[in-house]
């Protein structure tokens, strides 16, 4: 029998920095190529869109489908787990913390393997839902981060972020960029964070603005980085503005930008120096749902969690 797992369960059986070591196998996998993932498709709706991911793990033994509706603004998420042994559904999750805590593990991930050794500092611009998994996510794959600093257009916004957080507020977005490990996490149609407020040494996850005509980073980020890459070049190629003008614009060549995976496989070796700048284009796959959404069915079968259907 298939199994339910509200919202409530989900948050309740796994954390952000769970999901780090969960997402890191996951982007094993997908170096090996036992995974197949279909980029996000987004069908137009009258006020919003439908959006539908899909990715087979192999190894793992599933085959997930993750669909969500964007409708006046607001969401609604769910992945349908199915069972490779079988080929019969084995769970439903409603999946808007599964998606956030996957996309700050993924974070966590790339700062376990592209921060500067011995980072210390985390800025995070922006102070919503998603930035929230990102300090969690980070400070556990970074143990040496000490100081969280955080920019928010919203003072209220911003003071609730800190108390929940520890964060500190920052004056200003430049405040936030001048950390070791850099997060943006908006959804701002154009950039938040400029290339000359970064240390050297700077790792930058960009997690927003999954949309072409979206950016959250100027052409000095990436004219600064020695090192770019991102979880799909496939996906990215058609969802992400930071990646695409800047290909456009002549500042970077498609061959320029890596995928995660082959870091954290040792095929490619990623940051080089301690003064290099690094990137990482987080659009979000859905080999993370099904890699993060079977880890958390198989907790909740072991806990006795769910409802049958």
């Amino acid at each position: 029998m298939p199994l339910y797992l509200t919202e409530a369960d989900v948050a309740g059986l796994l954390t952000p920095a769970e999901a780090v070591p969960v997402l890191e196998e996951s982007f094993r996998r997908l170096a090996g190529g036992g995974v197949e993932n279909v980029p996000r498709r987004r069908l137009p709706l009258d006020d919003g869109y439908f959006a539908l991911m899909a990715a087979v793990d192999a190894e793992l033994g599933y085959a997930g489908l993750k669909s969500y509706t964007v409708v006046g603004g607001r969401l609604a998420f769910v992945v349908c787990l199915f069972s490779l042994a079988s080929g019969e559904l084995a769970a439903v999750l409603e999946a808007d913390a599964l998606g956030q805590r996957r996309t700050g593990a993924a974070s966590g991930v790339a700062a376990k393997y592209l921060a500067r050794p011995g980072a210390s500092s985390l800025g995070v611009i922006g102070c919503g839902w998603q930035a929230e998994s990102q300090v969690q996510a980070i400070r556990a794959a970074v143990p040496t981060i000490a100081r969280v600093v955080a920019s928010c257009r919203t003072p209220d916004k911003l003071a609730a972020f800190c108390a929940k957080t520890g964060a500190e507020p920052a004056d200003d977005a430049r405040e936030a960029a001048a950390q070791a490990v850099v997060v943006t996490a908006t959804t701002s149609k154009d950039p938040v964070l400029r290339g000359e407020w970064l240390d050297e040494g700077a790792l930058v996850c960009a997690i927003g603005a999954n949309d072409p005509r979206a950016r959250e980073l100027d052409n000095v980020v990436l004219e600064r980085a020695a090192f770019v890459c991102c979880d799909s070049r496939e996906q990215s190629k058609l969802e992400s503005g930071d990646l695409i003008e800047p290909v456009a614009g002549g500042v970077l060549d498609w061959l320029e930008v890596h995928e995660l995976q082959d870091v954290v496989a040792g095929i490619v070796p990623g940051r080089t120096a301690e003064t290099e700048i690094a990137i990482f284009k987080s659009n979000g796959l859905a080999a993370w749902d099904v890699a993060v959404g079977a880890f958390v069915l198989e907790r909740a079968r072991e806990r006795g969690v769910g409802r049958e259907l």
